[in-house]
């Protein structure tokens, strides 16, 4: 029977069996003449067996809308059907009422016909198949229908999703592979859909929803129109001109924002379109580098991936680097293996599309794909060309553009891979797609600059056009289609950056080649992957088919063009190349800035020492000298090595975080963040390196070491060592061993920043999240400097080596900062890429002719409006950092330490200059360094150590301790005798053991290395010069005079602490001594014991920054002592009478330092409109301007926070903090 369609005059909720009853009735009465009645018969008739042989209705599960893209992005390219019907699961009729029925469609299948194949995806549930089968019978039987044992024995549930020939063909096989690459599908089904066939007038048709039947009601919802599922699909049968309707639903399914790596899931998420807002710290740029790259894929089933590793090299090489990479012939199995990569994704942290083998993540479109890769943030959308799987990935990078008004034109980047061949459909082809994208650019984005580059495919060679002339291959029509193509470019003042490089003399042009073979990219005469193409006859001259073409719309102008993809590995005849193509790079000059507030201001300009460009002598300029060089010398870890950290890294997170016992609870953890920071975060780390590690967390300080401590000594059997403790100004400080691999784990107090993390990283300093105290925010310093770097470096494998470099050149200086400055400032400068021998040339030459007394070292990129920072003349070195609390990373230097700084950069430069090579530079640098220091100086400050006692970890907390009070040793030596040049080398001597006589016997040796092991002495040098060669000897009585005073008082801070210093088992003194008085003294490279856990107790960070200093934030969290405790750390302290005039007690009083905090960097407050009220111990009351407090605890002015009563505003005299009364303004609790 037929189902009548729905009238006004039927209402609409009505169940489906009242609807076929009552029609049913009526074809009854039709029949027996009753024509009258409405009424229905008896239920006898609802048995009547239905006709289910009509092909023009349907019962069917439908996904929800939202998982139709995920289905539809391959259905749109290979199902035939895909205009006629949505994604479905044919059931038959409706009429039943279930309950609730999940569909989960994860396996592939295959149906094979006679003439081609349908691929399927299926639930491979069988009790989920089953509970389908039975709703189907329960569907027959309602419907009356006979046999329904037999009707299903061929039913079989699926959802198409593509066609295929044959089904032995690699075709096949690969598009199987692509659609079991499709992430679950899974819902509940809570109704059938009942689908009608529509036919159109002019002979197309397509499945339409006529009504819904709810699984659980067994109602009927009718629609009052026919429901229509892929708009615009049946009219462009009718209408050319409505095609582009249809093409655009095409390009929205496959378009999207890029995908980037998230480095604490460790998996690839879509980029949030908020991002794109909040990418403030987005650099200016001088210049665009673009380069394309077809990596041709594998056409044979299986697919190998033994290319991969060399087409990643060539990616990765120097003459490739860019800060956009379009690929062309990407794969599903190339994309998962290139985005697993580390260093591309360092290279290239924006990725249009994702990873097809993550589990969340759908496969490319097509087996074919084109796919961009930036170190810019864009979106993006696809433009379908006329044929199927032909297309454009057109980007949008919204940072850089041209101004026009109050708005800016982003620069668009349109990526192509045109039809490839030559005969009169392939020319007439690409002449259709390249109007219609150009017609697209100029109707959607006119006054953009425009970037075209990609694959063109279009034949050059003169020779091979007049063969197929000849071969009538081709018409004359299609030869004059093929010399105009280059015209349609003119058209669209698109310039060709390859012909640019010509014409300015940057590329020779070879006269013995043909007519349109010079500057080939494929090239079967010279690449055997090309030679393989043509094998089975054809094309076998060289053609230029990879293309970069710019209009630049005064914005961009092509400076640099050249090609790569030359890195190859030699085979047993010849060399084998990672692709048939080479690649092609353009470097592009930036006219115009797109926000030109992000500059440098004028003041922060004139600040700057400009950077040269200094290029490397020739003997040492070479390309991969300087790796090889690292190489050579092992500071460049090996990937066993690498693999190893992670594996610790992975274990220390383990364990602390105790994940086996939160999967067990199931229970909500608290947010507690593990992360590296230092050079193994920015991965500039050698062998010798330990890992920095830092934890963010809710909990106290106390509370948290004492719960790592536990679970790091139960952790012992799993190869983790806690080696000693160390505590420090910014808190206490664990020394693990993990696995073999030393690491520093510190913590961090930070509610919020925790709960937010890593979003938080990218929120601006003046963000509410960043009110810290000091000591949180020098914590977090180290990570927000990191991030920062990363994101904002341009190039970080050049950055990665020289920093290296410069680290086994001379550790202990600010390399990041100052490498990071130098390469910043030439990367900005129009021009070619920096090589890593260019860069370390250019560095060792600045920094050696650096004015450190007068001008300051910063990155003015960050520091672009102002420095929030004055010098002060106490300050002799000022290379500042990033973010605050303490923006000179270099306050501990003093005059000598500064003078001995631009010595060595001097000496460096010089030896630079005449080395023969990178490695004989550092050999000597190194080799040498430490002789020449012992030589150098005619007096020396000796600081001689010596433990004796049991307990290797007190021996290694005593020598801990003595080495952190050697800072403030110089400090005190430039305050007390300025007129004295002082240089400590950074290493413990020990005296060479003199081998007088006979040898001794292996076990008087034994014996010796025992009892050096138990006996641990060694002295720490300060080198002593006059401070100018003039210096009276008054003065120079004066200063050693004032040299031995500082030593007699460290001597004595020495040996005063009893936490570390026990004068039945330690030894300490100092004194001057002259050179020939060291006798034969070498480095000492013993590790002085290890911390046995539990030797001593942790002390809470309360006790290092004095009351105010803790983050009263998480107080909650924080393990209290006993009453006696409290009392004791209390005693001896006069309280101040506190009267609480809050009008709202239940909010928190902010601390001193959070509201010191607050005045310094809120950027709407002036700090030099305040001054601090504090309490002096013999004056009483006394006040200070904010801009003048100190609050270093080495300063001779530090006052202790405790002490501090109020902060007061000069301008109107009020009064905006109060101890006394609890008063506060600054943080809207006041009265």
């Amino acid at each position: 029977m037929s189902i009548p369609p729905l009238t006004a005059s039927c209402p609409r909720n009505l169940s489906f069996r009242q609807y076929v009853d009552i029609h049913t009735s009526s074809a009854e009465a039709n029949v027996s003449g009753n024509q009258g009645s409405n009424e229905p018969q008896s239920s006898q008739m609802w048995h009547s067996p239905f006709s289910l042989t009509s092909r023009d209705t349907a019962l069917t599960f439908i996904p929800p809308k939202h998982l139709w893209s995920r289905l539809d992005h391959l259905r749109a390219l290979y199902d035939k059907a895909y205009p006629e019907w949505p994604p479905h699961i044919n059931l038959v009729y409706p009429f039943v009422k279930p309950e609730e029925l999940a569909v989960k469609l994860i396996e592939v299948g295959v149906f094979p016909h006679k003439r081609d194949n349908t691929i399927y995806l299926c639930d491979g549930d069988a009790d989920r198949r089953e509970s389908l089968d039975g709703l189907r019978r329960t569907v027959l039987d309602s419907l009356g229908v006979e046999g329904v044992s037999e009707t299903g024995k061929g039913y079989k549930m699926h959802l198409t999703m593509a066609q295929t020939e044959d089904v032995h063909s690699a075709a096949h096989r690969f598009l199987v592979d692509k659609i079991g690459l499709v992430p679950a599908v899974e819902w509940t089904a809570g109704e059938l859909a009942v689908l009608v066939r529509e036919r159109a007038a002019h002979g197309g048709s397509a499945m339409r929803l006529w009504g819904t039947v709810g699984l659980e009601d067994g109602r009927i919802e009718r629609l009052e129109r026919v429901g229509v599922f892929y708009q615009g699909v049946m009219d462009k049968l009718k209408d050319e001109e409505e095609e582009v309707g249809e093409m655009a639903e095409k390009d929205q399914l496959l378009s999207g924002l890029p995908y980037y790596y998230e480095e604490e899931t460790q998996r690839w998420v879509p980029f949030r379109p908020s991002g794109l807002e909040t990418e403030e710290e987005e650099e200016e740029r001088s210049a665009l580098v673009v380069a394309s790259y077809n990596v041709l894929a594998e056409f044979e089933w299986p697919p190998s991936d033994a290319r991969y590793p060399l087409v990643v090299k060539n990616i990765l090489a120097e003459n490739a680097a860019a800060d956009v990479l379009v690929l062309q012939e990407v794969t599903d199995g190339f994309l998962s293996y290139l985005l697993s990569n580390e260093q591309i994704r360092d290279a290239y942290p924006f990725c249009s599309h994702g990873p097809p083998d993550q589990d969340d993540i759908e496969p490319l479109p097509s087996f074919l794909n084109i796919v961009v890769l930036s170190k810019i943030v864009f979106d993006w959308e696809y433009v379908s060309f006329h044929r199927k799987h032909k297309g454009s990935v057109v980007a949008r990078f919204k940072h850089i553009g041209r101004p026009e008004g109050d708005k800016l034109l982003p620069v668009i980047l349109t990526s192509v891979h045109l039809s490839h061949g030559l005969t009169d459909g392939a020319v007439a082809a690409k002449m259709t797609d390249i109007k219609q994208i150009t017609r697209y650019l100029s109707e959607t984005y006119p006054g953009h600059p425009w970037i075209l580059a990609g694959d063109f495919n279009m034949t050059t060679s003169s020779v091979s056009i007049d063969a197929a002339l000849r071969n009538k291959t081709i018409s004359d029509l299609t030869a004059r289609h093929l010399a105009k193509l280059d015209e349609l470019f003119t058209e669209a003042k698109l310039v060709d950056a390859w012909r640019t490089s010509i014409a300015a003399g940057n590329e020779s042009d070879d006269d013995h080649l043909a007519a349109g073979e010079q500057g080939a990219t494929w090239d079967p005469t010279a690449n055997v992957m090309a030679a393989a193409m043509t094998a089975a006859g054809g094309n076998t001259r060289p053609q230029r088919y990879d293309r970069i073409l710019v209009r630049g719309e005064s914005l961009l102008e092509a400076s640099k063009f050249n090609m790569f993809g030359f890195l190859a590995e030699q085979g047993q005849e010849s060399q084998t190349f990672a692709s048939d193509h080479w690649g092609v790079r353009c470097i592009m000059k930036i006219g115009g800035f797109s926000n030109k507030a992000d500059q440098p201001s004028k003041e922060v300009a004139n600040l700057i020492v400009p950077v040269h460009l200094e290029k490397a002598s020739p003997t040492l300029a070479q390309p991969g000298r300087v790796e090889t060089a690292l190489l050579q010398l092992g500071v460049i870890p090996s990937d066993e090595e690498a693999a190893k950290r992670k594996e610790a890294m992975d274990l220390l997170r383990s364990v602390i975080l105790d994940t086996s016992a939160a999967d067990t609870t199931g229970r909500a953890q608290p947010a507690v963040v593990i992360v590296p920071v230092g050079s193994y975060a920015l991965d500039v780390w050698t062998s010798s390196s330990d890992i920095d590690v830092l934890c963010v967390g809710p909990f106290s300080a106390s509370t948290f070491f004492a719960l790592a401590s536990q679970r790091l000594r139960k952790a012992a059997a799993q190869g983790v060592k806690i080696l000693r403790r160390v505590r420090a100004q910014t808190g206490t400080m664990l020394e693990l061993e993990v696995q073999g691999i030393k690491m520093d784990l510190q913590y961090c107090p930070a509610t919020s920043v925790a709960e937010r993390w890593p979003d938080v990283l990218r929120t601006p300093p003046s963000d509410p999240v960043w009110y810290l105290s000091a000591q949180t925010l020098s914590k977090l310093k180290a990570i927000r400097d990191f991030d920062y770097l990363r994101r904002s470096l341009q190039d970080l494998p050049t950055f990665r080596l020289a920093h290296r470099f410069i680290k086994a050149w001379a550790n202990g200086i600010q390399i990041s900062i100052l490498v990071a400055r130098v390469h910043k400032l030439l990367t900005h400068q129009p021009g070619e890429s920096i090589s890593p021998e260019d860069l370390l040339t250019t560095f060792f030459n600045h920094y050696a002719k650096f004015p450190w007394s007068t001008h300051l070292a910063f990155d003015p990129f960050f520091h672009r409006t102002r420095l929030p920072y004055t010098r002060t003349p106490r300050e002799p070195l000022a290379i500042l950092g990033y973010f605050p609390p303490s923006l000179n990373t270099a306050l501990a230097a003093s005059v000598p330490s500064t003078r001995t700084l631009a010595s060595e950069f001097l000496r460096a430069s010089e030896s630079l200059a005449a080395a023969p090579s990178w490695e004989a530079f550092l050999s000597a640098s190194t080799c040498n360094a430490t002789t020449d220091f012992l030589a150098a100086h005619k007096s020396y400050a000796k600081i001689d150590v010596q433990y004796w006692g049991l307990s290797l970890s007190r021996g290694a907390q005593f020598l801990g301790w003595v080495e952190s009070r050697c800072v403030m040793l110089l400090v005190d030596l430039h305050r007390r005798a300025p007129g004295l040049f002082v240089r400590m080398w950074p290493a413990r001597f020990v005296e060479r053991q003199q081998l007088v006589g006979l040898a001794h016997s292996d076990q008087q040796q034994q014996e010796e290395e025992e009892k050096e092991e138990r006996d641990f002495r060694g002295c720490y040098l300060v080198g002593l010069d006059k401070g100018r060669p003039d210096m009276r000897k008054e003065d120079l009585k004066m200063a050693l005079g004032a040299l031995q005073t500082a030593l007699g008082r460290f001597e004595a801070q020495i040996r005063g602490d009893v936490r570390y210093f026990d004068s039945r088992s330690c030894w300490l003194s100092a004194a001057v001594v002259n050179r020939a008085e060291l006798g034969q003294l070498k480095v000492d490279r013993r590790e002085w014991g290890e911390c046995t856990p539990g030797d001593e107790e942790l002390d809470e960070e309360e006790e290092l920054t004095g009351w105010c200093g803790a983050d009263e934030e998480n107080a909650e969290f924080t393990v209290t002592g006993n009453d006696d405790d409290k009392k004791k750390k209390g005693a001896g302290r006069r309280p101040i009478a506190a009267v609480d005039l809050r009008p709202d007690k239940t909010k928190k009083f902010r601390t001193a330092a959070d509201a010191m905090n607050r005045i310094r960097w809120d950027p709407q407050l002036d700090s030099s409109d305040y001054v601090v009220g504090y309490e002096d111990r013999f004056l009483g009351v006394q006040e200070k301007e904010l801009e003048a407090w100190k609050s270093e605890q080495t300063d001779e002015e530090f006052i202790p926070q405790h002490r501090i009563l109020y902060f007061r505003r000069k301008s109107d005299g009020r009064t905006m903090w109060d101890r006394r009364t609890r008063f506060d303004e600054l943080f809207g609790n006041g009265s």
